[in-house]
């Protein structure tokens, strides 16, 4: 939370709370004879005091700090990758022209947008086929069974399946096959129809020119919805079977942690590195992170450990941006200190730059955040 957020949330506290849960004192006002506007007091500079019955009341709980018993981590790089259940493939099956391009490398689109408008001779061939075939069904359907014999009227219905099945399998969508068909004119069947895209993401590849030739199977389009992203970090055999299905993970991409957890383990060899891949699902909502980057992957493993650590709401990020914790110096007397988070755990975070023994709060540090947020913006104010 940025100092701004802290302001508004102390303002907040003191409309609602202006007597049980009173404001770190300011440089200026009243002051009662302990040297505290309302009996809250500061503990040293960019510090809080708090009676008893105010740390019960806001639940502030303080443990020493100890070793826990944490799950032990195996580092390995790793590299970013497309998430290829969420990626599609656009591409042709039959030969074709391209006409025009409705979509370009990095467009965002959604499922069903237009993306290329193609021309094709074996498409317009279909598309005649298909008129000749449902006119054929229309009359021998208007005639009734009682007319035609079973086998030309199932051979009507059949030809017809058959011929709007072919020009939907080379690419032509539904809404143009039902305008075609609509029409009956032999005109709308000059071969051109539009590629629509099959899925929401993000244009990644679309490697042609209008105007070009492009044969059966090339591929026009590379789509992929990159709000989650695939990283594969390759580990020994023995640090591989360290390693389960659902254990947590944190990415270090420069100087920012980026949590995942374990999706698969590949089960094959790398036959030239003679390592194991282990695939990770990172969130990547802000579309900063892009396939091809290389992170340090630091993967939760079976084998446990002693390591430092803290619930997750015992650590906030100060006005500056750094982690933080707040310390108790004498009794109700809270510090903010800045530490270093190592990992991220399911429970916990193992931290550094405190000594065991250290007594911290782990429940309530917003609270005291909350204060001197407070503090600042009575200054302010005044």
């Amino acid at each position: 939370m940025n100092s701004i957020g802290n302001w508004i949330f102390a303002a907040v506290l003191w409309i609602i709370f202006p007597l049980s849960l009173p404001t770190v004192a300011a440089e200026h006002g009243d002051h009662d004879e302990h040297g505290s506007e309302h009996g809250v007091e500061h503990a040293g500079e960019g510090g809080v005091h708090l009676s008893p019955e105010q740390l019960e009341m806001a639940g502030v709980v303080i443990e020493a700090l100890q070793p826990r018993d944490v799950a032990g981590i195996i580092s390995a790089p790793g590299e970013i990758q497309l998430n290829a259940y969420a990626t599609t493939v656009v591409s042709l099956r039959i030969a074709a022209q391209v006409v025009a391009r409705q979509a370009r490398l990095g467009d965002a689109i959604v499922q069903g947008q237009p993306l290329v408008t193609l021309s094709s001779v074996e498409m317009a061939r279909a598309q005649g086929e298909l008129l000749v075939a449902e006119r054929e069904w229309s009359r021998v359907k208007k005639l009734g069974r009682d007319v035609v014999s079973e086998q030309r009227y199932t051979e009507a219905r059949v030809g017809r399946e058959q011929a709007r099945a072919r020009v939907r399998a080379y690419g032509m969508p539904e809404v143009a096959i039902k305008k075609l068909l609509g029409s009956g004119k032999a005109g709308l069947a000059d071969g051109q129809f539009q590629l629509l895209a099959p899925q929401d993401g993000t244009v990644i590849s679309d490697d042609f020119i209008t105007g070009e030739l492009v044969e059966p199977g090339r591929e026009l389009f590379e789509i992929s919805d990159e709000s989650v992203l695939w990283v594969e970090a390759r580990l020994t055999p023995d640090e591989a079977a360290q390693i389960k299905v659902n254990a947590a993970a944190t990415m270090n991409f420069r100087g920012r942690q980026i949590e995942g957890r374990v999706t698969q383990v590949h089960h094959a060899l790398d036959e030239h590195t003679r390592t194991l891949a282990v695939r990770i699902e990172i969130q990547n909502p802000d579309d900063r992170l892009h396939p091809g980057l290389f992170v340090q992957a630091r993967i939760e493993g079976t084998i446990r450990e002693q390591a430092l650590a803290l619930p997750r709401d015992a650590i906030l990020r100060s006005p500056d941006g750094d982690w933080q914790v707040f310390t108790e110096q004498d009794p109700g007397e809270f510090t903010p200190v800045e530490i270093e988070v190592i990992r991220t755990a399911p429970e916990f975070t193992v931290i550094e730059g405190l000594e065991p023994g250290v007594r911290v709060v782990t429940r309530g540090a917003f609270f005291l955040q909350s204060e001197l947020a407070k503090s600042a913006f009575e200054i302010h104010k005044h």
